[in-house]
């Protein structure tokens, strides 16, 4: 709750204080209907005409008391219905926004199926905890109170001393058994997290999974983990079967011990008729409340579990944030420099060391070298998903360091070697950078990148959805999407990740000469493991174990003979025979 009260209107929360009173009330009102009826027995027993002075009057609360709980109680479900929904949206945006917030190195070692199941039960948990917590236990403890209060005004102190002592041991036996619960809870909650986690990854990776007939592996694997859940979850109901046994044991011992009693005031004059079933009456609804009390004390030490390891993700810091004081990329012309840059994802393995290099407006650099070089490290570097382990990298003269990471990236267009589409349309798809281009911009951007004919010739044209991932279209289809989104950006950096490597050689000389010509004044960084794809680049650098090794024009270093020049001629050595 105080996370809702936190930064709400007074219009909510009025409705929250609504509720907590409808809570009181509601309680209070039940509570009293045994002691009225009560009254009722003992003012027709003691008088022939009490019926239609005393106990008529005494009925006719208890109906009406009866009544307000019942009607004060559906209206404070009713007032909590939209506090409820506006909790779980705002802890939802929460934590979308935190995870996206996170840093590429977390995104890298998860699993998008066991984070969804955390985080999914997490909010689940919430809606429980809160519920149950407000218009479940609070109610019980009002009303056991009351129980209290009244049994100790009414009746003489000795019965009030079973009552506590009894309540005492009830407690005692409910904590004991919760926190055994709750070890076996957590583990099981591990395990339906990996669970999910395997069925999410093999659905993602469908095509792989029936390219190596891995169903039955996967399957296995996925069965592994339900076996462990069914096995801790039986654990967990003979846990709770056992500590349910002592509970009932101990309410069972009190009542018979207050019963005896009371019979035996009864038989002696010493306590009326009505006050034996005010007792039993009281007892009995106690005895509820408790056991409801139980259970649900168990469902909460359940949820917060679960709400435990979803708050455990906010727990997660990202590993780049902005600076105090970072302010937004300035306007300019796209200016790079990287000035004796190292990194590492690992200290103990070194991927970049000392990496100059100055990319001047409006002209192409080349990165080549032979896989894992570390060139698609720059990429993710300039995008800042990391900071250099040393040195910095300015563009138009800023440390990226110095600048929101939001700015930054707004003025950097990338297509990627893997292009990974969402699950929309093709329009949806390529104004994903720009949600404000125009369809004369779209279909613009669609002619540079080959696109548009393709498009013509669907059914449900810009309409149409391209599958989970982009999986309806082929790879060459997406990346001609994914030149087009960077196209239709008008970015200040162009980075060109292996950009045509999924294309036909006609079709990829017809997008390289667009692409030159669209992106004409617009720096460009081109990461190629293809050189014939970089021919026409200002400047090469040739990365060989995370080190500029060359650096040159295209004609410059095949005249050096040197690394590039070998990497030219390896290649056009497997090209030909293909082309033959």
């Amino acid at each position: 709750m105080p996370y809702l009260w936190r930064g709400e209107s007074w219009g909510v929360r009025l409705r929250i204080l609504a509720c907590v009173a409808l809570v009181f009330l509601s309680s209070f009102a039940v509570a009293l209907v045994p002691l009225l009826f009560s009254l009722a027995i003992d003012a027709y027993a003691g008088k022939a005409n009490a019926w239609a002075v005393g106990a008529m009057g005494v009925i006719t609360a208890y109906a009406v008391a009866s009544w307000v709980g019942r009607i004060l109680g559906e209206l404070q479900y009713a007032a909590y219905g939209p506090i409820e929904h506006r909790l779980v949206r705002r802890l939802s945006r929460t934590f979308f926004t935190h995870l996206h917030g996170l840093s590429l190195r977390f995104h890298l070692g998860r699993r998008t199926g066991a984070v969804s199941e955390d985080l999914g039960r997490g909010l689940a948990g919430i809606r429980e905890l809160i519920y149950d917590v407000a218009f479940r236990i609070l109610p019980l403890l009002i009303e056991i109170a009351a129980t209290c209060a009244i049994l100790l005004a009414h009746l003489p102190p000795f019965y009030a001393l079973v009552t506590a002592a009894t309540l005492a041991a009830f407690a005692w036996a409910m904590t004991l058994g919760a926190d055994s619960l709750r070890s076996t809870i957590r583990t099981m909650n591990r395990e339906s997290s990996s669970a999910h986690a395997v069925a999410i990854d093999s659905l993602i990776n469908y095509e792989t999974v029936k390219y190596f007939g891995a169903e039955g592996a996967i399957g296995r694997r996925y069965d592994e983990r339900l076996e462990e859940v069914e096995r801790l979850a039986a654990r967990g109901l003979a846990l709770r079967s056992l500590n349910g046994i002592a509970q009932m044991t101990v309410l069972s011992v009190g009542l018979a011990i207050l019963l005896i009693l009371g019979g035996q005031a009864v038989q002696a004059g010493t306590m009326s008729v009505g006050d034996l079933v005010l007792l039993n009456t009281y007892f009995v609804r106690l005895a509820r409340p408790l056991e409801q009390l139980s259970r649900l004390y168990r469902v909460i030490r359940n949820s917060l579990g679960s709400v435990e390891q979803m708050f455990a993700l906010l727990d997660e810091a990202p590993e780049v944030t902005d600076r105090p004081g970072a302010v937004p990329l300035p306007p300019g012309r796209g200016d790079l420099v990287f000035e004796h840059v190292s990194f590492a994802y690992d200290p103990r393995r070194p991927i970049l060391r000392d990496v100059g290099f100055t990319l001047p407006a409006g002209r192409t650099v080349a990165v080549v070298g032979a896989s894992g070089a570390g060139k698609s490290t720059i990429a993710r570097l300039l995008f800042r998903f990391y900071d250099p382990s040393e040195g910095r990298i300015l563009i138009d003269g800023q440390d990226l360091r110095d600048i929101t990471q939001a700015s930054l990236r707004a003025a950097i267009a990338v297509v990627p070697q893997d292009t990974v589409l969402l699950n929309e349309t093709l329009r949806d798809n390529l104004a994903f950078g720009r949600p404000d281009a125009t369809d004369a911009e779209i279909e613009a951007a669609a002619r540079i990148a080959q696109l548009d004919r393709f498009v013509a010739g669907l059914p449900d044209g810009w309409d149409t959805l391209v599958g989970e991932r982009g999986l309806k279209l082929s790879g060459g289809e997406k990346q001609r999407v994914a030149i087009a989104r960077a196209v239709l950006k008008q970015p200040r950096l162009f980075i060109f990740d292996e950009a045509t490597s999924s294309l036909d050689s006609a079709t990829e000389q017809a997008i390289q000469e667009r692409l030159a010509e669209a992106s004409r004044g617009t720096s460009t960084l081109i990461i190629a493991h293809r050189l014939s794809t970089v021919v026409n680049a200002d400047e090469i650098l040739v990365l060989e174990r995370g080190r500029i090794a060359e650096r040159g024009s295209h004609a410059a270093l095949l005249a050096r003979d040197g690394l590039y020049a070998a990497l030219w001629q390896r290649q056009h050595r497997v090209a030909e025979p293909a082309a033959e």
